[in-house]
């Protein structure tokens, strides 16, 4: 592929564009390949472009758009009242061929249910699922899918959840025999709701998935597993909730502006600190892997968080670029159709 094209609905999110703007430029000036439509109010997108070199300007394009979802709008009447937004153009330019995929850091309901009636799921998926790929203690990566997209889950879905991360997992993050494992209360076959149960003993039975059984929400980043399974409230909960105390324990090895004065060897031991943990944990910062791609439809759609910055948006189009590069719905399509049933 030597040309692709990506829409960006540059108004969502808590920030609009003066963080979606400038995160495109960063991201075209690192990308000679790549060419945006950023799909927004022309008069809030125009003074962030007005200084832009030209040079990245000749691979960008506004696309008008009256309006903007909002953040905490219901979904389903944010879908109804949807027309002219930019989250429903972003999507719109997909199905007219325009572009190939879109990000937005939109109001998630309104862009998963966009997402389900303008571009379909694939045959076998009852419903789409957001999925991150993160870094784990052992320097490598786990999939990690529902986080928020499916509040409920019945057993079906989350066999199709593992079908799908075990593709992830396999095809784009390069793991041979991905290990699937179901995020759990306990690792005791016991253990846990009844639709998680069903789950495990479908999974068990599945010979093209390597189920290795639960895993509890301390395991999310000990590399225990390559595919951790969930629903999207569990998911969510727990994503969120490892991003805060990630957040947490780099801000507090920071050194103090205020905490008067210190003797030389504990400015250099502050230093020496701060220089340790990036090296060794910077790879768990948040903003390194924002975005959530939403699996499971015919093209690439990636969710970013609503609070991202420059760096975490910039992260979430350069993963949309990747999942388009990789053929992430193609690769999950042909999987589908050798090992689900067809949906009638």
């Amino acid at each position: 592929m030597t040309r692709l094209t990506l829409a960006l609905d540059t108004m969502g999110g808590d920030f609009g564009p003066r963080v979606t703007v400038p995160a495109a430029l960063q991201v075209l000036a690192s990308n000679v390949q790549l060419h945006l439509l950023l799909v927004g109010n022309p008069d809030a997108l125009s003074p962030l472009l007005a200084k832009a070199d030209p040079v990245l300007l000749a691979r960008l394009q506004v696309i008008p758009a009256e309006s903007v979802i909002a953040g905490d709008a219901k979904p389903s009447q944010a879908i109804r009242a949807s027309r002219g937004t930019s989250m429903r153009i972003a999507l719109e330019l997909i199905n007219d061929g325009k572009v190939q995929g879109c990000v937005s850091a939109g109001n998630t309901g309104a862009l998963m249910g966009l997402a389900k009636l303008l571009i379909k799921p694939l045959e076998g998926i009852e419903r789409p699922a957001l999925m991150t790929v993160i870094p784990n203690q052992l320097r490598s990566k786990t999939v990690v899918l529902d986080l928020g997209a499916n509040i409920e889950c019945d057993s079906t879905m989350l066999v199709q959840f593992a079908v799908m991360g075990a593709v992830m997992a396999e095809e784009v993050v390069g793991i041979a025999q991905p290990r699937v494992a179901l995020l759990n209360i306990g690792e005791e076959e016991t253990k846990g709701l009844d639709h998680i149960r069903a789950a495990a003993a479908i999974l068990k039975n599945t010979p093209t998935i390597n189920y290795i059984g639960y895993l509890e929400g301390n395991d999310l980043l000990t590399g225990k597993t390559d595919v951790m399974i969930c629903d999207g409230f569990v998911g969510n909960v727990t994503l969120k909730t490892m991003e805060g105390v990630v957040r947490v324990f780099i801000s507090l090895l920071k050194s103090s502006k205020d905490g008067g004065k210190q003797t030389w060897w504990l400015k250099w031991l502050s230093r020496w600190l701060q220089a340790w943990v990036v090296k060794r944990f910077g790879h768990l910062n948040p903003d390194q892997y924002n975005g959530a791609c939403l699996l499971g439809l015919h093209s690439t759609v990636i969710k970013s968080h609503g609070a991202a910055n420059l760096h975490a948006f910039a992260a979430a189009i350069e993963q949309a670029v990747q999942a388009v590069q990789r053929q992430v719905p193609e690769r999950i399509a042909a999987r589908l159709e050798a090992v689900l049933p067809k949906s009638d």
